[in-house]
Order: C-alpha cells, then sequence, then structure tokens
C-alpha cells in the first residue's frame, strides 16, 4: 500500500540538511511503530522517497515524502503517532492513501511555490519593487541568467519557466512571491530568479538577509497544477 506524507520544516530543523532528515524520518517510522515495507537483498531498507529535497536553510508548508506499508491505521490515528514522535519544527499534516498505479512523487514535481521576505528592516519600497517587476517579468518576452551548473555555465530564459510573480506587503513586511519550476528536467530555484530581478534594478540580492519559505508542492494534472497534497485520499 502506497502512502504519501505531507510535513512541515520551521524552526531550527531548517539548518538540517536532506540526508540527515532521510536518516530522521526512517528512525521516526520505526518509533511511531508504522508497518512500513522493507526492500529485499541482503541490505533491506524502508521503501521512502522524498518529492522535492528541500535547501538548507529553507522553511517549508509543503514538503512530501511517499513510503510503501504492509498495513497501516486510519489517517488521522497515524498522523497522530508520528507527530508524536517528531521534535520542534517537524510536523506531520497529511497521511492519505495512493492508488496502486500512482506515480512517486518524486517523478511528478512539476513545480513549487514560495514566499521570500527579509529577515531585517526593509530598506526597499513596495512602488518601486512593483515598477521594476512590470519591466523585468510583465512586460519581457525573456528572462536570461547564467546558470553554473558543476562543469560550466549556460544562458538559460526563465520566462517560461516562471509561472506566477508577484510582490505584496503585509503587517509592514514586503513578501516576493514566486511560483517557479520545479523537477529533475527544469529545477528553478528562487535564489536564482531573484538574483536576476535584484540585478535589473541594480541592487545585490543577499540570500542571507532573506528566508526562503516553501508554500506547497505541485503536480501537473491535465494542464493544471494539482497539489500533492491533493492526491490519495483519507483512510478511515
Amino acid at each position: 500500500m502506497k502512502i504519501r506524507i505531507r510535513f512541515r520544516k520551521y524552526s531550527l530543523m531548517k539548518y538540517i540538511g536532506h540526508l540527515d532528515i532521510l536518516r530522521y524520518f526512517q528512525k521516526s517510522m520505526r518509533r511511531a511503530g508504522i508497518d512500513i515495507s522493507y526492500s529485499g537483498g541482503f541490505s533491506p531498507h524502508q521503501i521512502m522517497s522524498f518529492a522535492a529535497p528541500l535547501g538548507v536553510g529553507l522553511t517549508s508548508d509543503g514538503e512530501y515524502l511517499d513510503i510503501q506499508v504492509e498495513s497501516t491505521d486510519s489517517s488521522k490515528e497515524s498522523i497522530k503517532k508520528l507527530n508524536d514522535v517528531m521534535v520542534e519544527g517537524m510536523e506531520i499534516t497529511s497521511y492519505r492513501k495512493l492508488s496502486d498505479n500512482e506515480k512517486n512523487a518524486m517523478s511528478v514535481v512539476a513545480c513549487a511555490d514560495y514566499h521570500v521576505f527579509t529577515k531585517s528592516e526593509e530598506k526597499l519600497k513596495l512602488a518601486d519593487l512593483l515598477e521594476a517587476k512590470k519591466s523585468y517579468y510583465d512586460e519581457s518576452d525573456e528572462i536570461l541568467v547564467t546558470k553554473q551548473t558543476k562543469k560550466s555555465e549556460k544562458v538559460m530564459d526563465l520566462k517560461s519557466l516562471v509561472y506566477g510573480f508577484d510582490i505584496f506587503e503585509s503587517e509592514g513586511k514586503i513578501y516576493y512571491y514566486v511560483k517557479l519550476s520545479t523537477g529533475s528536467t527544469d529545477n528553478v530555484k528562487p535564489e536564482l530568479f531573484l538574483t536576476a530581478f535584484f540585478k535589473h534594478m541594480g541592487l545585490e540580492f543577499d540570500e542571507t538577509d532573506y528566508q526562503i519559505h516553501r508554500l506547497d508542492v505541485y503536480c501537473r494534472i491535465e494542464d493544471k497544477f494539482v497539489s500533492l497534497s491533493e492526491t490519495g485520499e483519507e483512510i478511515e
């Protein structure tokens, strides 16, 4: 039986890298008594995969992992069991059964959306940012950036890979909302997009001064983006 789990990552847990998060969940499954399936062979391991690993320092409300289980309690009971063994900074928010032919989360991810905001005092004005957004994104046919790869650099056009970009103010803080292509083929990080945007304004985007928060991860179904939390069904 395939299960898709959604979880939040926040507070100090944002500094824990993906491999340690993987090991953390392996131990959590055992502690919570989840009847997870194991692979065969001489070195069996829990059958588990993550949708789109989060970078160190980022927080999120929409992280996903798929597991396979031999048997399971209801969604409500399973969420409680897992949250009972979670540390501060990790919270399970969804536990849903997938159909047998459902592909794993990693292979179906199409995009993700984010809020980005400064950790310090805001120095930029919303009106100026919206004016720059108009020329940078709204009215432009292409957004050319240089992306560093492991072996070289390549110039890519982000315009077709950015599905949403907005800037707004809430409680005295300016937020940048971006919805970007995510996955193994065309993976755009919010840092890359905002670095180019700030460069367009003649400014430097200092990653250390901003908090990046992932809102959710989406798959594409019939040309529409659907949250991974909407796939599968609740277990009664």
